[in-house]
């Protein structure tokens, strides 16, 4: 849905970071745009939420500035929308009409901030950076992920059916007789997976079996 869920290309480092902004007000697009790019950010404005959702997707470190009040679906239900699809992008809403009920469902909900208008230049530069930072976190552990995920289908389908039992804390006795081979056997398959997985211990193997959610 959001821009930040699409190419699946792995890079060492982040590409540039984008700020979206959703705002219906025009005269509010325009200021948010020149304060953004006068400290060197890339901005993309926007006039609905409807008008983001169907902008080129693209994966890279981003935030989202969104206005509370906006016609048809809300800055909070956009959100919710959001979340339900799995979208990670920090939010920053600015609004003219907030109240506190609305502050605690936005954080609640995994907002970065809620602004007020109006607001301080500063506040909202200051809420960009901490919410690019959290964009820069979330792209990084996308990349780890994706990378594990292409190791892990290179595995054997036997390989990938031990690395499921070690996740569930099995021994390589229990293992054996879950999968039907011989214990040497399984440790044989430990010992591929830990050297194909890159993994620098049987511990480090089952963190990455939690990041992959292997199912049991």
């Amino acid at each position: 849905m959001a821009r930040n869920r699409g190419c699946m290309k792995t890079i060492s480092e982040p590409p540039r970071p984008i700020v979206f902004v959703i705002d219906d007000d025009l005269s509010m697009r325009r200021a948010l745009s020149n304060l953004i790019e006068s400290v060197n950010l890339e901005v993309q404005a926007f006039a609905s939420t409807a008008e983001f959702t169907k902008s080129t997707l693209t994966r890279t470190p981003c935030c989202l500035i969104l206005d509370v009040r906006l016609p048809g679906l809300s800055g909070l239900d956009f959100q919710d929308k959001l979340v339900s699809a799995g979208s990670a992008i920090p939010i920053i809403f600015i609004t003219a009409h907030g109240d506190i009920p609305m502050t605690v469902r936005a954080m609640k909900a995994g907002a970065v901030e809620f602004l007020t208008k109006p607001f301080r230049e500063q506040d909202l530069l200051d809420a960009v950076f901490a919410a690019l930072d959290r964009g820069r976190m979330r792209y990084q552990d996308e990349n780890v992920v994706l990378a594990l995920r292409a190791k892990f289908r290179a595995l054997t389908r036997r390989e990938q059916e031990v690395m499921a039992c070690i996740s569930r804390g099995l021994m390589n006795k229990q293992i054996a007789a879950e999968i039907g081979i011989t214990e040497n056997t399984v440790k044989v398959h430990r010992g591929n997976l830990v050297r194909k997985m890159g993994a620098k211990s049987l511990v480090e193997l089952v963190r990455m079996a939690d990041k992959l959610e292997i199912p049991s």
